[in-house]
């Protein structure tokens, strides 16, 4: 069989047998694979741990298939030395941007700037990521043209390199909450502390139980970071603007909670500002003032002429 296919495709015996040796790895590993597959990783039940094990499992195999074929065709350390000079040579040049990735590939599994499941912002891009893989990773987008970062439906797939050059937000590492707030415009003639009080009631209604949970993460995540607070709970701000008193709401949320917290705080203030007769929202209006009727006494003029 040897002699008709030397002599039919010119292959002489030596590579015959590298060839049959490729094919006979080639099948052991995929079968070793399998097994590992189905019969370990397959018993786990945790879906992230399945992933990242079936991940591990597959590059590892993937790596010993590669020094094994270099030993099947290269043989002496000797020759497969000045293979892999000549190799790397070439492989810097053609092939800088995938290198590049694949280093990025190594900082984000060796110091894990985020990991599956972590919702990160990168350039414009915000999303949740769902799979991390030699030359890129890829996000669930949230946000652009849906309010609130909500999902998009959207996968965005980004080079690792992006991690050696562009700065990374993580929203959920070591503390799963972020600051929110919802400013709410009420008329100058509106009795603005009757408001304030009424807003503190409702973030202490709806938020109070974020802040005990945060102050928790916050002293776990304080041995990684240097994340100090000195204060969690919710507060009311007071400010003026050129249509009435800005009364601003900040408060504690979980990162994926933004959308559903607003939505029942909103619902909150509406009914509450219904109730009362003295407190009315605010929006872009022209009026005249008239000093001599509507100033405060030791504002209007000397005299009643207004001169």
């Amino acid at each position: 069989m040897s002699e008709v296919i030397h002599r039919y495709l010119g292959i002489d015996a030596a590579t015959q047998i590298k060839l049959l040796s490729t094919f006979i790895l080639f099948l052991i590993l995929s079968f070793i694979y399998r097994i590992i597959s189905k019969y370990i990783i397959g018993r786990l039940d945790d879906v992230k741990q399945k992933y990242q094990w079936r991940k591990i499992a597959l590059y590892l195999n993937a790596f010993i298939g590669f020094l094994l074929l270099l030993r099947i065709w290269f043989g002496t350390v000797q020759g497969l030395t000045t293979y892999l000079g000549l190799l790397s040579a070439g492989v810097a040049i053609a092939f800088k941007d995938p290198l590049v990735n694949l280093g990025g590939w190594i900082f984000i599994v060796i110091r894990k700037p985020f990991r599956l499941g972590d919702r990160i912002q990168i350039n414009n891009v915000i999303g949740d990521v769902v799979d991390i893989r030699i030359f890129q990773f890829s996000v669930m987008e949230i946000g652009n043209w849906v309010d609130a970062e909500q999902s998009t439906g959207r996968i965005v797939h980004i080079p690792n390199s992006v991690v050696f050059t562009t700065p990374q937000a993580n929203y959920t590492a070591g503390f799963e909450y972020i600051w929110d707030e919802i400013p709410v415009l009420v008329t100058f003639e509106s009795n603005w502390k009757k408001a304030k009080k009424i807003l503190e009631d409702i973030l202490d209604k709806h938020t109070e139980h974020f802040s005990e949970a945060a102050e928790k993460q916050i002293k776990e995540a304080a041995k990684k970071y240097l994340i100090y607070y000195t204060k969690l709970t919710p507060i009311v701000y007071v400010s003026v603007k050129d249509s009435g008193v800005m009364l601003t709401l900040r408060y504690l949320t979980r990162t994926r909670q933004r959308r559903a917290t607003e939505n029942v705080i909103w619902q909150a203030i509406l009914d509450q500002f219904a109730l009362h007769n003295d407190i009315d929202f605010a929006y872009p209006t022209q009026r005249f003032y008239n000093n001599l009727l509507e100033g405060k006494p030791g504002t209007k003029p000397s005299n009643q002429s207004g001169e």
